[in-house]
């Protein structure tokens, strides 16, 4: 099969991506880290209510150069309407704690639901998601400190159609309200995300993206560079 322009346009977004990356994490004072978050998505859909899904994804951390976590995640989603949907999910992973006394891997369980909702302006397509997520790690107790690291997570998706270009620009921003027991409160950090899709045809979709991370009510906040790639294929009941 012929190597097409469009084949070329994705190989020269992915580069922009990854050289906006590079600078970004060369210039930034605060910089704590660069990360790269890799994963794979299987979707089922039902029917017109019901869609499931399974992701596992690999995420590299100092550099690139050790593994931070692996985790697989299975969700479920509900549309009320064509614009409204509800959520519910629940993930298992693997982090890498290479720092203190006590290192290794730990296991955590997390779970979340979410309610989205989507409109078009012109040739903007905008969601709103809002998410509420409970996560503790497994095999401690609250007695040994183990608390409930919970989340309220606002994210607001712009997604702009380009007639006759494939490889439409994806921005979101999301902030993240934390709340632990013990622990200080409030917004804790924001991730600000451009990115694009290609489609293949009946091979699936390649997602490309760059996010910043940033902390919130730090004295030095860290800031986390993070490039992404992400694999997803649709199977639809007959």
């Amino acid at each position: 099969m012929p190597f097409k322009t469009n084949n070329y346009s994705f190989l020269i977004a992915v580069l922009t991506c990854l050289l906006i990356a590079k600078n970004s994490y060369a210039q930034s004072d605060d910089t704590n880290d660069l990360e790269s978050w890799n994963s794979v998505n299987l979707k089922y859909k039902l029917n017109k209510k019901w869609t499931f899904d399974a992701e596992v994804q690999l995420r590299l951390k100092d550099e690139i150069s050790e593994i931070s976590e692996y985790l697989g995640e299975l969700n479920a989603q509900y549309s009320v309407s064509k614009a409204f949907k509800l959520g519910a999910g629940f993930r298992y992973t693997r982090e890498n704690d290479n720092v203190g006394k006590v290192q290794g891997y730990e296991n955590h369980f997390r779970f979340h639901v979410d309610a989205t909702y989507k409109h078009k302006i012109n040739d903007f397509s905008i969601k709103y998601r809002l998410r509420y997520q409970n996560k503790n790690e497994l095999g401690l107790s609250t007695s040994e400190g183990d608390f409930a690291n919970q989340h309220i997570r606002f994210k607001t998706s712009f997604d702009y159609n380009f007639k006759n270009w494939k490889l439409d620009p994806i921005f979101s921003a999301e902030i993240f309200n934390h709340f632990e027991e013990g622990e200080e409160n409030g917004f804790d950090k924001y991730r600000l995300t451009l990115g694009t899709e290609y489609k293949f045809k009946n091979v699936g979709t390649l997602g490309l993206f760059y996010r910043i991370e940033k902390e919130l009510n730090e004295t030095i906040p860290e800031t986390t560079n993070i490039i992404g790639l992400k694999y997803s294929y649709t199977f639809k009941n007959k």
